[in-house]
């Protein structure tokens, strides 16, 4: 654990660098929530559209979601999605004078959350 998902803009996919960021939220992960590193699973998923506000152009979006087991505290929770933020000013260069805008959230998972590895 964690479950970490990466909605984006598809036109920041040249200015993300998603491996770094990946890693770096998992190194985060494991200081700040005492995640395994074995366990951290990042998926990213680009968005082909962006609509903000009334505007489809000038725009790109990347929301971050991280599912933890239950048993965190606020604080703990709180704290990883402020790196995540930060992480995303390091890893985001938007081109094209691209506004970005960046949100996370840290969760605790469904009880009736479950899991193999095959």
């Amino acid at each position: 654990m964690p479950q970490i998902t990466v909605d984006y803009s598809q036109s920041l996919a040249d200015g993300f660098d998603r491996p770094g960021f990946a890693q770096a939220l998992h190194a985060a992960a494991v200081e700040i929530v005492a995640a395994k590193p074995e366990a951290c699973k990042t998926q990213f998923r680009p968005a082909g559209d962006t609509t903000v506000g009334p505007d489809t152009g000038g725009h790109a979006v990347v929301h971050v979601t991280v599912g933890l087991l239950a048993g965190r505290t606020d604080e703990a929770k709180a704290r990883l999605t402020e790196e995540t933020l930060e992480l995303l000013r390091r890893f985001v260069k938007p081109a094209g004078g691209l506004a970005l805008h960046a949100s996370a959230e840290v969760r605790d998972l469904d009880a009736s959350y479950r899991k193999f590895d095959a």
